[in-house]
């Protein structure tokens, strides 16, 4: 027969979410196997109440035959043939009568007593263990809640001592109901099996010792295959018999290694010490909650670190939730007015705090230790608890100083140098993993690429290459990284404005622009970098497509992040399975000869190829944006050339003019006789109106003179 689930009987102090799932998938077998029993007792029922009833109706056959001689009858009343043969039948039926008779004890013997004992006393018994698990679970609640809700200020001595006896007390009952609720629960998977083996091997072997006389051939083949049934029945009840006995003294053995962990107190320092180096940890915390302005809950659940995060899940729940971020965080313990043993973790931004309460202080201990560690991001390296071990040797609390928001920011700045990308998870190229360095062998990326997985602020990018300038006078500067000469009126001319929501991935630099596996490759690359270094954060954005440009803008604060110039990317495309991830290659601003260029890695809300078919439409909306200016331009040109002909050839027609009016005038003069002299013997110079006038009245002086002729 195939293998037994079971139990496992050691986890029941730990009594974590895991073990009672897999407790309620016990039980649902365990309900499931009632309901099926009960139905297949019912069967077996009528057919025990028919086997009963064809017996007495057999008998009171046999009964009423034997009588009829004792019948008056009107007729025929002296037939003695009728009566013999019918007297025989009366025997041949009274020994099928008693034959039936025993066929039902047999039944009722090796059929229903099997069925009904497994019915009412191993089916019972666990639905009452599960009530009894049930009473002492909801005590050991209480208890345990009793005790943390111990005043820190009003210290009684009593008052603890009564809350530590009835953690105590509740605790071990709860753990002693817990494992004879797995005993029995591992007893029903090899009960179920012969409680339904045994009834159906007694009701074929009274059927066979029925029909034993006129079934000699076929009773031989039933024997033997009854045969093999009753073996594997005996087999398997040994077997329950040897595993019963292993769990009666498993129980044994953990109740007596158990007993010093009922009590919540610390225990002996020197027999079980603080161990600070842990990269993994799980137990109950409580956690506090607010539900109010001012008022707050504390809520227990069950904590476990998984990676760089801190979990939690409820007994009800299937599965755990993220709390926080553990990577770069800090930990330290912290004072609270009502309850002991508190610590409290910080995020590395500073914008989540969660605090917790564990149940002694080695506990609190070793999870601000453990947390300290996977802060420092030693659950990465090979020896983990070598490394831990190495590092918080000295160490007699684990306290990490959170560092401020712009401690960071200042550390990302390129003047600062790599010191500050070293040590965060955001920059890969600086100390690469070889899983990363396993991942950079296609030729499309250069080795040893550093991947940026956040976007660093647009000063830092803008003015890298760029030394110091005195501002412009007049002009504010933008202190959230924008450029103060950019042109805003470019998106909004622009025909396209299309608005997506998108996250950051990564970006990184790639060797060939123009293949179409570059940005495939990338995505791998930065999909796999992500899944090595447990980077689940990511900076959403709102992407602006327009016809000039591509906009990052900040969606709270509306800044441009990244303004990516549309002439500048070379190529986009998406996913070939994940049709929301997309991305597109970017030319350096210094145009590297070897044709490098950087390839940027979003994730969309939408379908990642409407927003590359955007960036293509932006682009042929450019192109042909770029015609139109070029032929308007051209045809601008042509129309001032035309214009300044037509002005040239007007300036040189009124010169001609001129020039004609002034040889006109110079050989009016020269027909002229010479002016008469003054009185005085000087010659009297004629302005030249009177000389126009004077050569007016001879012209027509000589008009006259013609005429008169």
């Amino acid at each position: 027969m195939p293998g037994i689930e079971k139990l496992p009987i050691e986890e029941t102090l730990e009594d974590s979410p895991q073990t009672r799932s897999l407790l309620g998938v016990f039980e649902e077998d365990a309900a499931a196997m009632s309901n099926y029993c009960n139905m297949l007792y019912q069967a077996m029922h009528r057919m025990y109440d028919a086997q009963n009833e064809l017996s007495a109706a057999t008998h009171l056959t046999s009964r009423l035959l034997k009588e009829y001689d004792k019948q008056r009858f009107p007729l025929g009343s002296d037939d003695e043939v009728m009566s013999s043969t019918l007297q025989q039948f009366a025997k041949v039926i009274d020994e099928l009568s008693s034959c039936h008779a025993v066929l039902s004890t047999q039944l009722a013997d090796a059929m229903m007593f099997p069925i009904t004992q497994f019915k009412e006393r191993d089916l019972k018994e666990i639905l009452t263990l599960k009530e009894v698990f049930q009473i002492s679970s909801d005590d050991h609640d209480t208890a345990i809640n009793r005790y943390s809700r111990l005043s820190k200020r009003k210290d009684n001595d009593k008052m603890r001592a009564e809350a530590v006896e009835d953690v105590y007390t509740s605790r071990k009952k709860q753990h002693q109901t817990m494992m004879h609720y797995f005993c029995s629960l591992n007893t029903l998977q090899y009960k179920k099996k012969t409680a339904l083996l045994e009834p159906l091997l007694g009701y074929m072997q009274a059927q066979i010792s029925f029909f034993k006389l006129g079934s000699e051939n076929l009773s031989q083949q039933w024997e033997d295959f009854l045969a093999t049934i009753g073996t594997s029945v005996q087999n398997v009840r040994r077997e329950m018999e040897e595993e019963a006995g292993q769990m009666q003294q498993t129980i044994e053995q953990m109740e007596k290694s158990c007993d010093p962990l009922y009590a919540p107190c610390d225990p002996d320092p020197v027999h079980s010490p603080v161990c600070r180096n842990l990269t993994q940890k799980q137990g109950y915390l409580y956690i506090r909650n607010r539900t109010g302005l001012v008022s707050t809950s504390w809520e227990r659940q069950y904590f476990f670190t998984q990676g760089g995060n801190l979990m939690r899940q409820g007994r009800a729940e299937v599965a755990g939730g993220l709390v926080t971020d553990l990577d770069n965080a800090s930990v330290m313990a912290v004072d609270s007015d009502d309850r002991r043993f508190c610590f409290q973790v910080t995020s590395f931004d500073g914008k989540k705090v969660v605090t917790l309460q564990a149940e002694s202080r080695k506990d609190c201990e070793e999870w601000i230790a453990t947390i300290n560690n996977i802060s420092r991001r030693i659950y990465l390296s090979e020896n983990a608890e070598e490394v831990a071990a190495r590092i918080n040797q000295s160490a007699i609390e684990a306290v990490t100083p959170s560092p401020s928001f712009q401690q960071r920011h200042d550390s990302m700045r390129p003047g600062r140098g790599g010191a500050g990308r070293t040590g965060s998870v955001s920059s890969v190229g600086s100390e690469p993993s070889p899983a990363l360095s396993a991942l950079s062998i296609d030729a499309l990326v250069a080795p040893e690429t550093p991947i940026q997985f956040d976007i660093i602020s647009p000063v830092s990018e803008e003015n890298a290459g760029h030394g110091k300038t005195p501002a412009q006078p007049g002009r504010r500067s933008n202190p959230f990284g924008e450029s103060g000469d950019g042109t805003p009126e470019d998106s909004e001319d622009s025909i396209l404005h299309q608005l997506f929501i998108v996250r950051f991935l990564g970006s990184m630099e790639v060797k060939s622009a123009e293949s179409p596996d570059v940005i495939p490759e990338t995505m791998r690359q930065i999909l796999a970098a992500r899944a090595i270094h447990n980077i689940f954060r990511m900076t959403e954005s709102h992407l602006l497509v327009t016809c000039d440009c591509l906009k990052l803008i900040d969606p709270q604060t509306q800044v441009t992040r990244l303004r990516f110039p549309l002439p500048s990317v070379l190529q986009s495309s998406s996913h070939q399975d994940n049709k929301r991830l997309f991305g597109f290659v970017l030319r350096s601003a210094g145009e590297n000869p070897d044709g490098r260029a950087v390839c940027y890695i979003l994730e969309s809300n939408d379908d990642g190829e409407k927003i590359c078919d955007s960036i293509g439409l932006a682009k042929q909306i450019a192109l042909h944006s770029a015609l139109d200016r070029g032929a308007a331009e051209k045809r601008k040109e042509q129309h001032k050339a035309k214009e300044k002909q037509q002005q040239d050839k007007l300036s040189q027609q009124k010169q001609i003019e001129k020039d004609l009016e002034e040889l006109s005038r110079l050989i009016g003069a020269s027909s002229r006789p010479a002016h008469p002299a003054g009185a005085d013997g000087h010659f009297v110079v004629l302005s030249n109106s009177q000389s126009e006038d004077s050569d007016a009245g001879g012209e027509e002086g000589k008009k006259r003179g013609e005429s008169d002729a």
